[in-house]
């Protein structure tokens, strides 16, 4: 990893999210050339733990719509919010992390931290394991490139699928994919840590996907590159919810709060997708008043007058 690098982890967990700094130690040895994305036959033989992966996850999803949860609506009546509960969240999701820098899944402190995001357009890419089947492939490409559409539109910011020269990559991965998904992910960023390179080699069940985001140079608050680990054992809800809560992470969203709602920043797994509440706070978050390195104390009185600006006061 070069001098000065550093990543940022944020997952999406059974129980909620877990964000953490990962600063970058020493790097890794070479990686092998094992290749990414092979062509995949129309339903691929997987491994019985993949198997196995994919019946608990199926589990844990019938479980959670049995319970009214996992909702794709958006909010409505139930779920109102006022400016000052945006600016709370706002506040709780952007300036705070869950876990220790560098300390696994350690509490942190509860000190807050400069705000972060990209400055440069975003260039998203999706590339999936060879385990993956070739028509799940073509539905989560699809997926993907509507939802980063999205993003583009609640942040005013250029982000894209497709492009050239991709600095958001998007790994759609099995069990059976790890060993060749972590040497393209040593390829993507040299010299990456072991540190980092093991919350994804060793992540439990319990983490269901995650997002890598990378500052460097003399600014560590400007993301410059991310990935994303999304498992492909995941039902189609639950792969989509993945895709959304870690795409928005790895923008800037990087924490949760159990205030938040109606949200997908939350650990009550209630939302499944990207809600309005949710939208609002990436419209502010990509505000060109708002600059990377911000403290709350320095944001707090911008983000009132943007939601003054938006003719707030009372429920969305």
């Amino acid at each position: 990893m070069r001098r000065g690098q550093r990543a940022w982890l944020a997952g999406l967990a059974l129980a909620g999210l877990a964000a953490c700094e990962v600063p970058a130690p020493a790097p890794e040895s070479p990686p092998d050339a094992a290749p990414l994305e092979a062509a995949a036959p129309a339903d691929p033989e997987t491994s019985p733990e993949s198997r196995a992966v994919a019946g608990y996850y199926s589990r844990i999803e019938r479980g959670l719509r049995d319970r009214g949860l996992l909702r794709t609506d958006g909010g409505g009546p139930d779920t109102p919010f006022t400016d000052t509960l945006l600016l709370r969240n706002f506040e709780r999701i952007v300036f705070f992390d869950e876990y220790a820098p560098g300390g696994g899944y350690r509490p942190s402190s509860g000190a807050s931290g400069g705000l972060r995001k990209w400055t440069g357009p975003v260039r998203m890419e999706v590339a999936f394991g060879a385990s993956v089947p070739v028509n799940q492939r073509a539905g989560d490409r699809a997926m993907v490139a509507d939802y980063a559409a999205r993003l583009a539109r609640a942040t005013r910011h250029p982000i894209s699928t497709g492009a050239r020269d991709p600095n958001f990559h998007v790994l759609i991965m099995g069990e059976d994919d790890r060993a060749p998904g972590l040497a393209r992910i040593r390829r993507i960023v040299p010299g990456l840590d072991n540190a980092t390179l093991g919350t994804i080699r060793f992540m439990p069940r319990s983490v269901h996907c995650l997002v890598l985001a990378f500052s460097g140079g003399d600014d560590p608050h400007t993301y410059t590159k991310a990935i994303a680990w999304i498992r492909s054992e995941h039902p189609p809800l639950m792969r989509k919810a993945c895709v959304h809560e870690e795409l928005a992470q790895g923008l800037g969203l990087a924490n949760d709060s159990p205030a938040a709602r109606p949200s997908i920043f939350n650990d009550d797994d209630e939302f499944a997708l990207l809600t309005r509440h949710d939208e609002i706070l990436l419209e502010l978050l990509y505000d060109p008043a708002l600059d990377p390195g911000m403290m709350p104390d320095e944001a707090r009185p911008i983000l009132r007058r943007l939601l003054d600006r938006r003719g707030g006061g009372g429920p969305v």
